[in-house]
Protein backbone atom coordinates (compact mmCIF):
# COMPACT_ATOMS: atom_id res chain seq x y z
CA UNK A 1 0.00 0.00 0.00
CA UNK A 2 1.33 3.44 -0.94
CA UNK A 3 -0.46 6.83 0.33
CA UNK A 4 0.87 10.22 0.34
CA UNK A 5 3.96 8.39 0.05
CA UNK A 6 5.60 11.61 -2.15
CA UNK A 7 7.11 13.08 0.58
CA UNK A 8 8.13 16.63 -1.30
CA UNK A 9 4.33 16.91 -1.97
CA UNK A 10 1.80 18.52 0.44
CA UNK A 11 -0.60 16.14 2.02
CA UNK A 12 -3.49 16.75 3.91
CA UNK A 13 -5.73 14.27 5.38
CA UNK A 14 -9.14 16.43 7.02
CA UNK A 15 -11.37 14.48 10.40
CA UNK A 16 -14.62 14.24 8.54
CA UNK A 17 -12.87 12.01 5.80
CA UNK A 18 -11.43 9.24 8.02
CA UNK A 19 -11.86 5.64 6.94
CA UNK A 20 -10.90 2.79 9.25
CA UNK A 21 -9.85 -0.62 8.09
CA UNK A 22 -8.63 -3.56 10.31
CA UNK A 23 -5.29 -4.42 10.76
CA UNK A 24 -4.02 -8.17 10.91
CA UNK A 25 -4.76 -7.61 14.63
CA UNK A 26 -8.25 -8.85 15.93
CA UNK A 27 -9.63 -5.82 17.74
CA UNK A 28 -7.07 -3.00 16.61
CA UNK A 29 -8.09 -0.75 13.63
CA UNK A 30 -6.21 2.02 11.86
CA UNK A 31 -6.52 5.29 9.65
CA UNK A 32 -3.89 5.37 7.34
CA UNK A 33 -2.35 9.04 7.13
CA UNK A 34 0.99 7.90 5.33
CA UNK A 35 2.35 4.87 4.60
CA UNK A 36 5.38 3.37 1.75
CA UNK A 37 4.51 -0.23 1.54
CA UNK A 38 3.98 -3.67 3.46
CA UNK A 39 3.54 -3.47 7.25
CA UNK A 40 7.24 -3.32 7.89
CA UNK A 41 7.46 -0.11 6.02
CA UNK A 42 7.17 3.88 6.47
CA UNK A 43 3.72 4.18 8.39
CA UNK A 44 2.01 7.01 9.96
CA UNK A 45 -1.61 6.53 11.31
CA UNK A 46 -4.15 6.49 13.83
CA UNK A 47 -4.63 3.31 15.89
CA UNK A 48 -7.77 2.43 17.62
CA UNK A 49 -7.75 -0.20 20.13
CA UNK A 50 -10.85 -2.22 21.88
CA UNK A 51 -10.72 -2.87 25.22
CA UNK A 52 -9.15 -6.19 25.87
CA UNK A 53 -7.45 -6.40 22.88
CA UNK A 54 -3.58 -6.74 22.41
CA UNK A 55 -0.84 -6.61 19.61
CA UNK A 56 2.04 -9.67 20.08
CA UNK A 57 5.52 -7.86 19.88
CA UNK A 58 7.38 -8.13 16.57
CA UNK A 59 10.55 -10.14 16.45
CA UNK A 60 12.45 -6.60 15.55
CA UNK A 61 10.55 -3.60 15.95
CA UNK A 62 11.22 -0.71 13.16
CA UNK A 63 10.71 2.00 15.73
CA UNK A 64 7.52 3.47 16.74
CA UNK A 65 6.96 7.03 17.56
CA UNK A 66 3.53 7.27 20.14
CA UNK A 67 1.00 9.90 21.10
CA UNK A 68 -1.43 8.59 23.38
CA UNK A 69 -4.76 10.67 22.07
CA UNK A 70 -7.50 8.92 24.33
CA UNK A 71 -7.75 6.01 26.62
CA UNK A 72 -4.83 4.11 28.30
CA UNK A 73 -2.38 2.55 26.59
CA UNK A 74 0.47 -0.56 27.90
CA UNK A 75 3.32 -2.53 26.49
CA UNK A 76 5.99 -4.62 28.08
CA UNK A 77 7.82 -1.26 29.51
CA UNK A 78 4.69 0.36 31.32
CA UNK A 79 1.11 2.29 31.34
CA UNK A 80 0.60 5.27 29.80
CA UNK A 81 -2.68 7.22 30.33
CA UNK A 82 -3.77 9.95 27.52
CA UNK A 83 -1.61 13.02 26.78
CA UNK A 84 1.90 10.35 27.07
CA UNK A 85 4.35 10.44 24.54
CA UNK A 86 6.58 7.71 23.78
CA UNK A 87 9.69 7.12 21.47
CA UNK A 88 10.29 2.96 21.31
CA UNK A 89 13.69 2.88 18.88
CA UNK A 90 14.48 0.16 16.97
CA UNK A 91 15.21 -3.03 18.43
CA UNK A 92 12.85 -6.10 19.63
CA UNK A 93 9.29 -5.71 19.96
CA UNK A 94 7.27 -5.40 22.43
CA UNK A 95 3.59 -6.36 23.50
CA UNK A 96 1.00 -4.09 23.75
CA UNK A 97 -2.51 -3.87 24.76
CA UNK A 98 -5.08 -1.85 25.95
CA UNK A 99 -7.58 -3.05 28.85
CA UNK A 100 -10.21 -0.03 28.63
CA UNK A 101 -9.45 0.94 25.03
CA UNK A 102 -7.49 3.56 23.44
CA UNK A 103 -6.90 5.73 20.32
CA UNK A 104 -2.85 6.78 19.13
CA UNK A 105 -1.08 8.39 16.84
CA UNK A 106 1.50 6.23 15.81
CA UNK A 107 4.96 6.85 13.29
CA UNK A 108 6.48 4.12 12.29
CA UNK A 109 9.69 3.37 10.52
CA UNK A 110 11.27 6.66 10.88
CA UNK A 111 14.14 6.97 13.13
CA UNK A 112 17.38 8.48 11.94
CA UNK A 113 19.91 5.55 11.94
CA UNK A 114 22.04 7.34 15.48
CA UNK A 115 18.57 8.24 17.43
CA UNK A 116 18.52 5.28 19.67
CA UNK A 117 17.12 7.00 23.33
CA UNK A 118 13.72 5.74 24.43
CA UNK A 119 11.54 8.36 25.19
CA UNK A 120 8.50 8.72 27.92
CA UNK A 121 7.17 12.21 28.54
CA UNK A 122 3.69 12.60 30.52
CA UNK A 123 2.99 15.84 28.73
CA UNK A 124 0.76 16.98 31.83
CA UNK A 125 3.52 17.07 33.65
CA UNK A 126 5.31 19.20 31.52
CA UNK A 127 6.40 23.38 31.63
CA UNK A 128 4.98 24.74 28.89
CA UNK A 129 7.08 27.66 26.84
CA UNK A 130 6.32 31.01 25.23
CA UNK A 131 6.22 30.67 21.60
CA UNK A 132 7.41 33.01 18.85
CA UNK A 133 4.32 34.89 18.78
CA UNK A 134 1.64 36.02 21.46
CA UNK A 135 -0.53 33.22 22.28
CA UNK A 136 1.31 30.49 21.34
CA UNK A 137 2.93 28.27 23.85
CA UNK A 138 5.25 25.39 23.07
CA UNK A 139 5.81 21.88 24.86
CA UNK A 140 9.03 20.28 23.56
CA UNK A 141 9.14 16.62 23.30
CA UNK A 142 12.29 15.89 21.32
CA UNK A 143 15.04 16.49 19.23
CA UNK A 144 17.77 14.60 17.42
CA UNK A 145 19.50 17.09 14.89
CA UNK A 146 17.45 19.17 12.78
CA UNK A 147 14.09 17.00 13.83
CA UNK A 148 12.09 19.04 16.34
CA UNK A 149 9.14 17.75 17.99
CA UNK A 150 6.74 19.74 19.96
CA UNK A 151 3.04 19.76 21.24
CA UNK A 152 2.18 23.59 20.20
CA UNK A 153 -0.92 25.65 22.09
CA UNK A 154 -2.85 28.59 20.44
CA UNK A 155 -5.33 30.87 22.49
CA UNK A 156 -8.29 31.60 20.58
CA UNK A 157 -7.55 34.55 18.01
CA UNK A 158 -3.90 33.88 17.82
CA UNK A 159 -2.07 34.49 14.51
CA UNK A 160 1.30 32.81 13.29
CA UNK A 161 3.33 35.55 11.36
CA UNK A 162 3.92 34.05 7.57
CA UNK A 163 6.73 31.52 8.22
CA UNK A 164 9.57 28.77 6.14
CA UNK A 165 9.95 24.71 6.58
CA UNK A 166 13.28 23.92 5.21
CA UNK A 167 12.97 20.40 6.74
CA UNK A 168 9.50 20.23 6.13
CA UNK A 169 6.51 20.35 8.97
CA UNK A 170 3.72 17.99 9.92
CA UNK A 171 0.76 18.82 11.61
CA UNK A 172 -1.96 16.22 13.79
CA UNK A 173 -4.76 18.32 15.26
CA UNK A 174 -5.68 16.94 18.37
CA UNK A 175 -7.98 18.99 19.76
CA UNK A 176 -10.00 22.99 18.48
CA UNK A 177 -9.28 23.41 14.69
CA UNK A 178 -6.38 25.50 13.13
CA UNK A 179 -6.08 27.36 9.65
CA UNK A 180 -4.13 28.66 7.05
CA UNK A 181 -4.49 29.62 3.32
CA UNK A 182 -5.10 26.12 2.42
CA UNK A 183 -8.14 25.54 4.32
CA UNK A 184 -9.53 24.45 7.81
CA UNK A 185 -8.27 21.59 10.20
CA UNK A 186 -10.39 20.53 12.69
CA UNK A 187 -9.53 18.09 15.52
CA UNK A 188 -8.41 14.79 14.23
CA UNK A 189 -7.03 16.31 11.03
CA UNK A 190 -3.51 15.77 9.62
CA UNK A 191 -1.15 17.92 6.99
CA UNK A 192 2.27 17.51 5.96
CA UNK A 193 4.12 20.88 4.05
CA UNK A 194 6.98 19.77 2.44
CA UNK A 195 10.46 20.70 2.72
CA UNK A 196 10.32 24.65 1.47
CA UNK A 197 6.61 25.30 1.86
CA UNK A 198 5.94 28.27 3.74
CA UNK A 199 2.37 29.50 5.46
CA UNK A 200 1.03 31.60 8.33
CA UNK A 201 -1.20 29.58 10.38
CA UNK A 202 -3.73 30.98 12.63
CA UNK A 203 -6.54 29.50 15.05
CA UNK A 204 -9.84 31.55 15.55
CA UNK A 205 -10.96 29.30 18.73
CA UNK A 206 -7.96 27.53 19.95
CA UNK A 207 -6.01 24.74 18.83
CA UNK A 208 -3.53 21.97 20.37
CA UNK A 209 -1.07 20.84 17.80
CA UNK A 210 1.18 18.02 17.70
CA UNK A 211 4.03 19.56 15.39
CA UNK A 212 7.12 17.79 13.93
CA UNK A 213 9.68 20.08 11.74
CA UNK A 214 13.23 19.26 10.25
CA UNK A 215 12.36 15.29 9.41
CA UNK A 216 11.59 15.68 5.65
CA UNK A 217 14.39 14.93 3.11
CA UNK A 218 13.98 17.22 -0.21
CA UNK A 219 14.20 14.04 -1.87
CA UNK A 220 10.75 11.81 -3.53
CA UNK A 221 9.90 8.91 -2.25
Amino acid sequence: MRLHADLAERAVSFADEAEWTASPTAGIERRVLECHGDEEARMTGIVRYRPNSRSAGRKRSPGEEILVLNGAFADDAGAYPRGTYIRNPPGAGQESWSDGGCVLFVKRCQFHPDDRARVVVDTHAEEWFPGLSRGIAVLPLHGFGSERVSLVRYAPQTRFAPHDHPGGEEILVVDGAVEDEEGRYAAGSWLRNPPGSRHAPFSLEGCLLYVKIGHLPAIVA
